[in-house]
């Protein structure tokens, strides 16, 4: 009987032995978040749109050049 728990506690040791090396070998997924960006309002009509898209002139956001125009015109 204490051989055959011997052989049963060798053979759960070589399970999780091997478990916890094909766990090493593979490579968690790299991270794929998207880059979250800053929204911004347009002054003429106040829309949110992100930074990079809008139009900076005078410390001011606008969604196109026609609302740079209105404001400043």
């Amino acid at each position: 009987m204490v051989k055959l728990l011997i052989w049963l506690a060798i053979g759960l040791a070589a399970v999780f032995w091997f478990r916890a090396v094909k766990r090493g070998q593979v490579a968690p997924p790299p991270e794929t978040k998207p880059g979250v960006e800053d929204m911004v309002r347009c002054k003429v009509c106040g829309v949110n749109l992100p930074r990079s898209e809008a139009i900076l002139s005078r410390g001011r956001f606008y969604c196109s050049p026609e609302h740079q125009q209105q404001d400043h015109g």
